[in-house]
């Protein structure tokens, strides 16, 4: 419930900080959280990039290690 509560109130601060000067109340930093939207794009990009290519190689590894097992559960069934 707490955390229920906490999540609304961290997105109406959000909604209340970017707020346009034509609405009279606000912090006005819409033009602000634009520039961190831009600037921090790339480095989430490759962030997300890196975090791909290890869950793809802990994949192809589970791949190869499953393909492993079952040979050798064919090899005990033939015994």
């Amino acid at each position: 419930m707490v955390a229920i509560i906490l999540g609304i109130l961290f997105i109406a601060f959000t909604v209340f900080s970017v707020l346009p000067a034509s609405a009279g109340f606000g912090l006005h930093w819409g033009a602000d959280v634009i520039n961190f939207l831009k600037g921090c794009a790339p480095v989430l990009a490759a962030f997300i990039g890196f975090v791909a290519i290890l869950i793809g190689a802990a994949d192809i590894k589970d791949k190869n290690e499953a393909k492993k097992e079952e040979q050798e559960a064919e090899k005990n069934q033939e015994k």
